[in-house]
């Protein structure tokens, strides 16, 4: 069998170990022998070893006891007891209350003690030895104590421990690994080849190749693809992603079905069908993308006359419509749909009798310069309810569930105007101390819904999910939701 590739390290240590093969080899031990000085080092070349089968190793708990921090003010400036006995001795008339005076509070009340511990008295008001030479070996073998510190507990008198460990700070007691490594039959076995020392690479890098190395005499390093390595930073879903399952997970709770339908559409359905006059500026070019292919797409004639008659005239409806000429060939233009609504107007055409709560979390397109706050394509939460006995309570009871579900209870609507809903509400919810505006609702008008046969009133809402996700991730700056940041999507909570 082939010798194991070894790192220098490991071939010093192997080396080291074969000259003594039965000895048990610590860290110091090998630090010593291996003429190193950092810990890291050794410890690095015995595991090394051990992985390689070229040692074993041992572990031993241990307890040492070292010196605290009074422990080490005491060494240096002695015990608290020896600092009194010497002034005692050098006093005339050593008292309590000279004492007192003689020494910090701190120390005068605990000295009390500690003298009576060692038979001294007071004797006609002043503090006196029984036995000096007794107190003095004692006070002397405390010191030589802590004087030996640090070593192993179980090799120090156990009533000084004792002792020590009822005074504050002056000894601790620290548990540790004691690691130790003995060579193996397979380090014996080691050509000389194999523990000889190179100049070993790890990174050929460009500076390297410069250098005019012998690679004759080079090693370069192998590398163990098969051992364990930290793992990857994993993937995860991304925040709109999050936000918009939590959304659909919200309204299906809440009895709602999820509505998917096309980008592509016609002017008719997309603006026509909602009684937004033709002439309305979001028709122009600055607000809508229109299509070249297909420039326009067919419509049923029916849905055209009937949009015509609410147009021009109201049609059966008790409005006066909003008069001039309805444009057939402006109905059909194809473009991106400019909000979702036109989907759920579709649905309401087809199931005109069917009650019915759909809700849908799609994308839509405006022609909108890209700031802070405006991208040209973006996503609109849609929702609607068609039954009988719907309104506006039931509206609004809706949003502040589904508002509160999202985390934000306070919930406020105020009147608003748009084309196709009367009455209309702006939401609002409160964040950070302020109210923000997130869409709108309302009921639609009969100009949208008699055109389709609906008999039932419809209730519906819209909202922006980039503002809500700005509310609900703490943003700014919309554009943040769409830069490829890994730093910020790994930071970002779970939604």
């Amino acid at each position: 069998m082939s010798d194991p590739v070894l790192r220098n390290p490991e071939r010093r240590l192997a080396a080291a170990m074969r000259s003594a093969p039965e000895r048990a080899w610590d860290v110091a031990a090998i630090l010593e022998a291996c003429a190193w000085t950092d810990q890291a080092v050794a410890t690095g070349a015995a595991v090394g070893l051990v992985e390689h089968g070229l040692a074993e190793q041992a572990e031993a708990q241990q307890q040492t006891v070292s010196l605290g921090s009074a422990g080490r003010s005491a060494l240096q400036h002695g015990l608290l007891e020896a600092r009194l006995m010497a002034w005692i001795a050098s006093t005339e008339a050593p008292s309590m209350e000279a004492l007192q005076e003689a020494f910090d509070r701190s120390e005068a009340g605990p000295g009390v003690g500690l003298l009576k511990a060692l038979n001294v008295t007071v004797q006609g008001g002043l503090l006196v030895a029984d036995d000096l030479s007794a107190t003095q070996a004692i006070i002397e073998q405390r010191a030589a104590f802590l004087a030996a510190l640090p070593a192993p507990i179980e090799a120090i008198d156990a009533s000084m421990l004792d002792h020590f460990r009822r005074r504050r700070d002056l000894v601790v007691v620290e548990a540790s690994t004691v690691r130790s490594w003995t060579a193996t039959q397979a380090t014996l076995a080691l050509s000389e080849e194999a523990l000889t020392e190179r100049d070993m690479v790890g990174e050929i890098t460009p500076d390297l190749l410069q250098q005019g190395l012998d690679w004759d005499t080079v090693e370069v390093r192998r590398f163990d693809v098969t051992l364990p390595a930290a793992l990857p930073t994993m993937g995860r879903t991304h925040p709109m992603q999050a936000l918009i399952e939590r959304i659909r997970t919200i309204f299906l709770e809440m009895g709602f079905t999820e509505l998917v339908d096309d980008y592509v559409q016609t002017a008719g359905w997309n603006m026509d069908a909602l009684f937004i006059p033709q002439d309305h500026p979001a028709r122009e070019m600055q607000d809508t993308f229109y299509l070249d292919e297909p420039a326009s797409l067919d419509i049923d004639e029916g849905l055209l006359a009937a949009w015509r008659s609410i147009h021009e005239h109201g049609g059966e409806t008790g409005s006066r419509g909003w008069g001039g000429t309805f444009s057939d060939d402006v109905a059909r233009r194809g473009l991106l749909r400019t909000h979702t609504t036109v989907n759920t107007v579709q649905y309401l055409a087809r199931h005109p009798d069917t009650p019915c709560r759909v809700f849908s979390v799609d994308r839509v397109f405006r022609k909108e310069a890209i700031d802070r706050t405006h991208l040209p394509e973006f996503h609109q939460i849609e929702g609607i309810i068609m039954e009988e006995g719907a309104n506006l309570p039931m509206l609004v009871t809706t949003l502040k569930t589904f508002y509160a579900k999202m985390g934000y209870p306070e919930v406020r609507v105020r009147p608003a105007y748009f084309p196709y809903t009367e009455p209309s509400l702006e939401v609002e919810v409160r964040w950070r101390g302020k109210w923000l505006e997130l869409g709108g609702a309302g009921i639609f008008r009969p100009e949208v819904t008699e055109p389709l046969g609906c008999m039932s009133p419809v209730v519906a809402w819209g909202m922006g999910l980039e503002r809500l996700a700005m509310l609900v991730l703490g943003l700014d700056d919309i554009r943040q939701l769409y830069i490829s940041d890994l730093a910020w999507l790994q930071s970002q909570p779970v939604l």
